[in-house]
């Protein structure tokens, strides 16, 4: 058969050929089919085994992925991951949309450097000046972009009128374009249902789709979720274990409790401590210093 291999339909048995292309099927690539027709018949057979071997493959990803910081959780100038929270220990610069440490912003201050660091554009000097930029990057289709104006409307920031419909859209655009933050940020409001419709299954959907790309709040929240409503300690802990290890001072707390109230082993928390205490000794610089001091 012209080296292919002897494989065959699991409705109607006929083997593959080089006139009858096999394809998997997509949710759990369990067995192959010879036409759509054949999968379709043969689905109420199937059905049980493929939901199960997909639940599998979807924890595989969901667990395997996102172990290592998001790319823009991570100083362009130093090169190092930001701490948490990282809004109070960096800068979004509107003119790139890259995130600067304030470790790294103050040494350049004390150098006379006040234009960003990353491309070099004078900073805005006002909300307006600032939208502008925004907006700029916006008609490029940056997806941090389209995420941080969704952010400005969120909050009424910027001259612009709070409106939570307008900032679930552009995070949905922002989120289809790969940002991590617009899909942490959608997880969020849909979970609580604030100005949208409360939707926890949407919720946790869009949670697990930035924790796979590295978002550490998302991967806590997800813990939480499965602590908290599925009553599910085990799989709680595999997120916060992940968390923690990312410099996440909550995920870390949540395995101490467990731990004190047996739901977890003193592995684990011995584990969560030192992946803890390791990435916050590589988010150290002497300058972040200097800024947390100041």
């Amino acid at each position: 058969m012209s080296g292919i291999e002897n494989e065959a339909c699991a409705n109607c048995g006929k083997e593959a050929s080089d006139a009858v292309k096999l394809k998997n099927c997509t949710a759990c690539r369990l067995v192959k089919y010879c036409s759509v027709d054949c999968q379709k018949t043969h689905r109420k057979k199937h059905k049980k085994a493929c939901k199960q071997r997909a639940a599998e493959l979807k924890d595989e990803r969901l667990f395997s992925q996102g172990q290592e910081h998001a790319e823009e959780d991570f100083c362009p100038i130093c090169t190092l991951p930001i701490p948490l929270p990282i809004n109070k220990h960096s800068a979004r610069m509107v003119c790139c949309m890259k995130r600067i440490c304030y470790g790294c912003d103050v040494a350049a201050q004390e150098r006379g450097m006040h234009d960003c660091l990353f491309c070099r554009t004078p900073l805005p000097r006002d909300g307006a000046s600032a939208l502008a930029l925004v907006r700029k990057r916006v008609d490029a289709k940056d997806p941090e972009a389209i995420k941080s104006l969704g952010d400005n409307y969120s909050y009424g920031e910027c001259g612009l009128e709070k409106n939570i419909p307008r900032a679930v859209d552009l995070w949905k655009e922002a989120a289809a374009l790969g940002s991590s933050g617009a899909h942490y940020s959608l997880g969020s409001h849909y979970y609580v249902g604030e100005e949208v419709t409360q939707d926890k299954a949407k919720a946790v959907h869009h949670w697990e789709n930035a924790a796979m790309k590295g978002n550490v709040l998302a991967r806590c929240n997800l813990g939480n979720h499965e602590y908290n409503n599925n009553r599910n300690c085990e799989r709680a802990v595999k997120h916060w274990l992940i968390a923690a290890k990312m410099g996440d001072k909550l995920a870390l707390d949540n395995i101490k409790a467990v731990f004190a109230n047996g739901n977890a082993t003193k592995e684990q928390y011995a584990e969560a401590l030192k992946g803890y205490q390791d990435s916050v000794d590589e988010m150290k610089s002497p300058e972040r210093d200097v800024a947390k001091a100041l």
